[in-house]
């Protein structure tokens, strides 16, 4: 047996073993970490707000019949006179107001009507309030009582003569109810941490809701709730 060749191979081999162990000891280190580093929360901060309408749009749709079609197009003429009239006098402004054109219906000319009907000629038209001044415009609204008493036949279940509330700051608030959401997540977060015993690390993914912005009720369609939801996906650490 040659032993001058022996001794280095098993040298050789027992640093082989060596370098093997360390190198499983380090990937095995490494993997543990890894897992460490895969322990996530994921949280959702809700931001919600109040605001009041800054535009409204008021369609006010009105209703003229004759067997006279000339006379019917000069009430319909006299109609929208005394409503302009009358949202002047409620300190709306002309620039506010626009006038559709009318739209006329023959009844005679209808397959599925009457052919004796008691007025041929039906007529609708719109005056709308397009105003920032919302608060005026609401006011001038309970007064329509006035125009009823002048012979003016208000539409008001009348397809397009609902009112419509817009809110149109949306980019201006974002930023602070981002922040707020953000903020609420992180807080969330930070008591699931604390009651499981570990500490709450940096981001691992952050995603941002759409923006609602819906009536605050039924009742109150001037007051706007604008709505954000952020979902934050946390490391958590012993």
């Amino acid at each position: 047996m040659n032993t001058g060749k022996t001794a280095p191979a098993l040298a050789l081999g027992f640093f082989i073993l060596l370098g093997l162990a360390a190198l499983g000891w380090q990937l095995g280190d490494a993997a543990l970490r890894f897992k460490a580093y895969e322990r996530t929360v994921t949280v959702k901060g809700l931001s919600e707000r109040e605001y009041p309408a800054d535009i409204v749009i008021w369609p006010i749709a009105f209703t003229e019949a004759g067997n006279d079609l000339g006379s019917v197009y000069g009430q319909l003429e006299t109609s929208a006179g005394h409503i302009r009239d009358y949202l002047h006098s409620r300190g709306i402004d002309d620039a506010a107001i626009t006038v559709s054109a009318p739209s006329i219906t023959d009844k005679s000319a209808q397959n599925w009507s009457e052919s004796q009907a008691e007025l041929r000629y039906v007529a609708n038209q719109t005056v709308t309030v397009y105003s920032e001044d919302v608060a005026t415009v609401r006011a001038a609204m309970s007064g329509l009582v006035e125009l009823g008493k002048r012979g003016i036949v208000i539409g008001s279940d009348m397809y397009g003569s609902r009112v419509e509330y817009l809110f149109t700051r949306l980019n201006e608030v974002k930023p602070e109810m981002i922040e707020e959401a953000t903020t609420a997540a992180r807080e969330i977060g930070e008591k699931f941490a604390e009651d499981s015993r570990s500490r709450l690390g940096k981001i691992r993914t952050a995603s941002q809701g759409q923006f609602s912005i819906e009536p605050r009720d039924t009742n109150n369609p001037h007051i706007k709730k604008v709505r954000v939801v952020s979902t934050v996906e946390y490391y958590l650490s012993d």
